[in-house]
Parts: structure tokens; C-alpha cells; sequence
């Protein structure tokens, strides 16, 4: 993720900085890099080139359940390993990192210290398997009912979360999450949830907004946490961010789905 093509100094274009942000959270072909202060400029459009890979992986949860024939379980296993590879498994290190510096014992200091280290502990090989059962489990719910619009809104929603979580969070520094959560403020941020908002519910109504709402509620949860652990946020708190609000975003949709 930190390659230093992505540090040069340029000026900023738009397309590029989408571009940019496209290459850097997927593994789809596109290689447009750019600066790090460009790119992130227009952090508050990520949601929206992840209602395109949302829509990827929607067109790959019909073709396995109406064309395959296969099962919803199956089905909700197959998007979810879709939406992993295709990003690339981008932020599954930033759930076992967090994990690991939130279990430890101590100051912030050592938190952060524990978090930042390369080994792996079994706070954060749990926490990947409880998150990512859970987001296989709210797939499955959510096929149960049909709802294969529904793989679109919490993958876009997913980005509202970690959105959240930048704006309500101090940055560490150094570090590429201190750009992300530098260029988020409470225009942006609005501007892009309203936006994000309008979409969920033309694709699912009531229960599209409901996602949103998840979304929004597991930003808040994550930002809370870190800020009580490390005080300050990076990558890796955004990363927890993004995975835990794609699973929200999904129970709060199934809760509805049930109900309405």
C-alpha cells in the first residue's frame, strides 16, 4: 500500500485523484497513481467507487444464485470472497491490527506500538473470523429475502462508515490514514452521505436507508473505541472501520427486511 509512486508531487485533477483512489483499494487493472495528498483530496467520493465494485459483486451473487442455482449460504460466501479479493483483502490487516492494540494492556503509547507491529496475535485472528462469519452470515440473511440490491448498499455503505470514523478522529502521523482523515470535514462528509443516502434508497427504500444508518452507527462505535485505545486514528482504525460497517450496514438491513 505505500508505494512511493504515490508520494510524487503533481498538480490535482479530479479523474486522476478517482482513478487513483480506484487502483488504490482494488486490484482491478486501472494503474492511474498519483500523490497522496491528490488522491485523497476527493476521499469523500469513495463510497461511490465502491457502489461500482458493490455492483460487481451484486452481478456475481445473481449469477450464483440465479444462474448457478446455488444456495444463499453458498451464494453469501462466494460475494464475500468476491468483495475480498477484488479489493484486494485491503483492510482485513487493519481488523487484526486494531484487534491486536485494543486486547493489549497499557498506555496508548503501547497500544499504538502493538497495533503498528508486524506479528499477528489471537485477538486479531478471532476478530477477523467473528467479522468476517458475521458479514458471510448478514449476506446469507439478506439472499434469504431476495435482496441482492441489498450486497450493493452495504458495500458503498461500507465507506460511509470508515467516512465516519475520519471525521470524528484525530490522525496518527506518519502515515497514509492521516491523509484520508485530514481531507474528511463536515461539509464533505454530509455532501457524500446525503448523496450515498439518495441511492441506498432508490435501490432499497426503507431498508436501504437502514443500511446507511448502520453504516453511520458502526463509524461512530469504531471512532469511539480507537479514541478511548490509541486517542489517535490511522489506517488500520479505518480499516476495522470499512469492514465493520459493511456488517452493520447489513444487520441493520436484515432487521428490517424482517420487520417490513
Amino acid at each position: 500500500m505505500e508505494d512511493d509512486s504515490y508520494f510524487e508531487n503533481e498538480e490535482f485533477s479530479p479523474v486522476k485523484s478517482i482513478l487513483g483512489l480506484l487502483t488504490f483499494s482494488t486490484i482491478l487493472p486501472v494503474n492511474v497513481y498519483t500523490s497522496i495528498e491528490c488522491m485523497t483530496k476527493l476521499t469523500w467520493f469513495w463510497p461511490f467507487i465502491h457502489l461500482f465494485i458493490g455492483i460487481l459483486a451484486a452481478i456475481c451473487g445473481y449469477v450464483s444464485l440465479e444462474i448457478l442455482h446455488l444456495n444463499s449460504f453458498f451464494t453469501a460466501a462466494i460475494v464475500y470472497a468476491f468483495l475480498m479479493i477484488i479489493t484486494g483483502y485491503n483492510h482485513l490487516d487493519g481488523v487484526m491490527d486494531m484487534a491486536d492494540g485494543v486486547m493489549v494492556h497499557g498506555e496508548p503509547e503501547k497500544k499504538i506500538m502493538v497495533m503498528k507491529d508486524s506479528s499477528v496475535g489471537a485477538g486479531a485472528m478471532a476478530t477477523l473470523f467473528i467479522v468476517a462469519s458475521l458479514t458471510v452470515a448478514g449476506l446469507y440473511n439478506i439472499l434469504d429475502y431476495h435482496f441482492i440490491l441489498g450486497i450493493i448498499i452495504c458495500e458503498m455503505t461500507a465507506k460511509t462508515s470508515l467516512l465516519t470514523t475520519a471525521l470524528l478522529s484525530k490522525p496518527l502521523v506518519p502515515g497514509i490514514g492521516s491523509y484520508f482523515i485530514n481531507e474528511t470535514n463536515p461539509a464533505n462528509y454530509f455532501a457524500s452521505t446525503v448523496i450515498v443516502s439518495l441511492i441506498a434508497y432508490l435501490l432499497g427504500g426503507f431498508v436501504g436507508i437502514l443500511g446507511v444508518i448502520g453504516a453511520i452507527v458502526s463509524g461512530i462505535i469504531i471512532a469511539t473505541v480507537a479514541r478511548r485505545n490509541f486517542v489517535l486514528a490511522n489506517g488500520d482504525v479505518l480499516g476495522m472501520s470499512n469492514e465493520v460497517g459493511r456488517l452493520f450496514s447489513l444487520l441493520f438491513m436484515a432487521v428490517a427486511l424482517f420487520f417490513l
